[in-house]
C-alpha cells in the first residue's frame, strides 16, 4: 500500500481527472444502482397482473422507458467516465516518463558506467507500463465498482442487516488472503524483473553494434544468452503462478461460501415471505453488483502487484543523488576569466572507479592559457580518466582541479561543461540531419555559421556531396558517413560550441592516412587560439605541441617540451626509438602505449 501510496502521491497534480473520473462514476453507479429498484416494480408489477389477469399496459411501458433511460445515461456517464480515464492515464504516463528522463539527465556519470542503456530503457517502458495500466484499470474499472458496492452496503442494510454484513465481510478477507499471498509473489516478479531489464539491455547492445556480432558470426551465441534470460522468466512464472492461483482457490473458495449464505438468506427470506418476489429480483441483483467487484479483485490485485513491483525500479532510479539539475542551469554562466591564473590546474588528483584502487595517483601540472598539451601513457595509464575529472563526471577521491582559478567542485558542471569543447576518439552523432549534428550545442545557430564552421573542419566539400547536402540525414549513431565524416562533423559540432578549453581525446586514432590529414587540418582550425589538451595516438601530433605530460603507473612521469623529452632517455624519448625501429616485437611494445606510426 505504501507503494501504491508513493504513485498516487507522485502524480497529484492530476486530481482534476481524478475529480471528473469520480463524478461520473457516481453518476454511473446511481444509474447501475436504479435498475434493480426498476425491475423490482416490473417484476412486482407482471407478478400482480398475472394473479389478477388484469394488466396495466401504460405502467408496464412506463417502467420500461425508465429502464432505458437509466441503461442509457450509465451508458454515456461510464464512457465519459472512460475517456477522462483514458486520457488521465496516458496524462500519467507522460508524467511519469518525463520525470523519470529528467532525472536521468542529472544523474552522474558513474551511474550510466553501472548500468546497461537497455536495462535503463527496458525500465522505463517496463516499470511505467504497469503503473499506467493499473491506474488506468482503477480509475476506468474498480474506482466505479467501488462506489457501487459502497451504496448495495446501505441499500441492502435497509432489508437485511446480515446480508449488507456479509457483503462487507468479503472485502477484509479478501485484503487478508491477498497479504499473505503478496510477499513471496513479490519475491518471483523482482527475479523476473531483473531477467527482463537484462535481456533488454543485451537486446539494445546487440542492436546498436549488428555488425560486430555478423563479423564474428556470434548471432547464435546472443540469440542463446538472450533466450536463457527469458527461460528463466518462464520457470520462475510456473511456482509464482501456482502460488497465487492456489491461494486464489483459497480466497475465492471463501467468497462462494459467503455468497451462498447470501443467497440462502434471501431465498428463505421469498420463501416466507418476508420480501416479495420482485423484492428478491432486486436483491439478487444488488448482491451480484457487489460480486463482480469481489470476484475481479484477483486481476485488480494481480494488476496492483505489478505495478508495485513496477515502481520499486522507478523509485528507485529517482532516489539516485543528481549531480546537478539541469533545468535551473539554462544559460550558461558568463565565462571563468583570470588572466593571473593557469587556464587549469591539476593539484594532487587522486582518483578510482567505483571502490576500485586508484587509477590516478598525485597528479600535478598546470596548462597555461593557450598552450597546447598532450598525455601520453601506456594503454589505461589514466589518460581519459583526467579528462573525464576535468569535465566534471566524475570527482577526484582527492585534490583539486582547478579551471581559470576557479575550484571546479564549487561551480555548477553546466557552467564548467560550458568551457570545455571535445572531440572524442568515436565520433558520437545523432540520428538526424548533418545541420543538427553540427548545431548540437547551440540548436539556434545560423545556417551560415554552420557551413563556416564546416568549411574550417574540412567537411563542407563532403557534405554538399550528399544527397541533400546539410539536410541529409545521417542514421543512427551517423551509420551513413565513413569515420572521416563523421569526425569531420565532430570538429564542426565542437567549433560551433567555441568553448575556451578543447579536449582531443585520441580524435584521429581511427582514421586512415587520408581521413586522418583531412581532420588534422580542421583540429589545427579548431586549436586556435584555445587551451588544447590531446590524448596523443601518433607522435606526428605530439611533436606540434608546447608540452607533454608523461604519465607511469597512474603517476605523473615526466613533464616538458617535445625536445627536452627526446633527449631525457624517458617515455617519450622510448617512443621515439621506437617508432624508429622497423622490428616486430618494437612494433607491438608501440601498440601499449596507444601508439602507431
Amino acid at each position: 500500500m505504501r507503494s501504491l501510496g508513493r504513485i498516487l502521491a507522485h502524480v497529484a497534480n492530476l486530481w482534476p481527472w481524478y475529480l471528473g473520473i469520480v463524478i461520473c462514476s457516481l453518476a454511473s453507479a446511481g444509474t447501475a444502482l436504479a435498475v434493480p429498484f426498476v425491475l423490482r416494480s416490473v417484476t412486482d408489477l407482471v407478478v400482480a397482473a398475472v394473479n389478477t389477469h388484469a394488466v396495466d399496459l401504460g405502467a408496464v411501458v412506463r417502467l420500461a422507458a425508465v429502464l432505458l433511460a437509466f441503461d442509457l445515461a450509465n451508458t454515456v456517464t461510464s464512457n465519459i467516465g472512460g475517456y477522462l480515464g483514458d486520457n488521465m492515464a496516458m496524462r500519467l504516463r507522460a508524467g511519469l516518463s518525463k520525470r523519470y528522463f529528467d532525472k536521468l539527465l542529472g544523474l552522474p556519470q558513474r551511474y550510466f558506467d553501472d548500468e546497461l542503456s537497455g536495462t535503463i530503457i527496458g525500465r522505463l517502458s517496463r516499470s511505467i507500463t504497469e503503473i499506467t495500466q493499473f491506474m488506468q484499470s482503477f480509475s476506468n474499472n474498480f474506482f466505479p465498482m467501488l462506489l457501487t458496492v459502497g451504496a448495495v452496503l446501505v441499500i441492502t442494510a435497509h432489508y437485511s442487516v446480515w446480508i449488507s454484513l456479509l457483503l462487507l465481510a468479503i472485502f477484509p478477507l479478501y485484503v487478508f488472503f491477498t497479504a499473505l499471498t503478496s510477499r513471496r509473489w513479490q519475491r518471483f516478479e523482482r527475479r523476473k524483473n531483473a531477467h527482463v531489464d537484462q535481456a533488454s539491455g543485451r537486446f539494445a547492445e546487440v542492436i546498436s553494434q549488428m555488425r560486430v556480432v555478423k563479423s564474428f558470426v556470434q548471432e547464435r551465441r546472443e540469440y542463446s544468452g538472450f533466450s536463457r534470460h527469458y527461460d528463466r522468466t518462464v520457470a520462475l512464472t510456473r511456482p509464482q503462478s501456482r502460488w497465487w492461483h492456489s491461494m486464489d482457490v483459497v480466497r475465492r473458495g471463501v467468497l462462494n461460501v459467503v455468497f451462498f449464505v447470501i443467497y440462502l438468506i434471501i431465498f428463505l427470506g421469498t420463501a416466507r415471505s418476508v420480501y416479495s418476489l420482485g423484492t428478491m429480483v432486486m436483491l439478487v441483483q444488488m448482491v451480484g453488483m457487489a460480486r463482480q467487484p469481489a470476484t475481479m479483485m484477483s486481476f485488480f490485485v494481480d494488476q496492483s502487484q505489478r505495478a508495485v513491483a513496477g515502481s520499486r525500479d522507478y523509485f528507485e532510479v529517482l532516489a539516485q543523488p543528481s549531480e546537478h539539475d539541469w533545468r535551473h542551469e539554462d544559460a550558461p554562466a558568463p565565462a571563468l576569466i583570470d588572466a593571473d591564473a593557469p587556464m587549469i590546474s591539476f593539484r594532487d588528483i587522486s582518483f578510482g572507479y567505483g571502490q576500485g584502487p586508484d587509477v590516478v595517483e598525485h597528479i600535478s601540472f598546470d596548462v597555461a592559457r593557450g598552450e597546447r598539451l598532450a598525455l601520453v601513457s601506456e594503454s589505461g595509464g589514466g589518460k581519459t580518466t583526467l579528462v573525464s575529472l576535468l569535465m566534471g563526471l566524475y570527482r577526484p577521491r582527492q585534490g583539486q582541479i582547478l579551471v581559470s582559478g576557479h575550484d571546479t567542485s564549487t561551480l555548477g558542471v553546466t557552467q564548467l561543461r560550458a568551457e570545455v569543447g571535445v572531440v572524442f576518439q568515436e565520433p558520437l552523432l545523432f540520428s538526424g540531419t548533418v545541420s543538427e549534428n553540427i548545431a548540437y550545442a547551440d540548436p539556434d545557430v545560423a545556417d551560415q555559421q554552420i557551413r563556416d564552421a564546416a568549411k574550417r573542419a574540412n567537411a563542407d566539400a563532403f557534405i554538399r556531396a550528399l544527397p541533400h547536402g546539410y539536410a541529409s540525414v545521417v542514421g543512427e549513431r551517423g551509420l551513413k558517413l565513413s569515420g572521416g565524416q563523421k569526425q569531420r562533423i565532430a570538429v564542426a559540432r565542437a567549433m560551433i560550441k567555441d568553448a575556451p578549453i578543447l579536449v582531443l581525446d585520441e580524435a584521429t586514432s581511427a582514421l586512415d592516412s587520408r581521413a586522418e590529414q583531412a581532420v588534422q587540418n580542421g583540429l589545427e582550425q579548431l586549436m586556435e587560439g584555445r587551451t588544447s589538451i590531446i590524448i596523443a595516438h601518433r607522435l606526428s601530433t605530439i611533436a606540434t605541441v608546447d608540452r607533454i605530460v608523461t604519465m607511469r603507473g597512474g603517476r605523473v612521469d615526466e613533464i616538458g617540451s617535445p625536445a627536452e623529452l627526446a633527449a631525457s632517455g624517458g617515455i617519450y624519448a622510448q617512443l621515439l626509438a621506437l617508432q624508429a625501429s622497423g622490428r616486430r616485437r618494437d612494433r607491438r611494445r608501440l601498440k601499449e602505449f596507444d601508439i602507431t606510426h
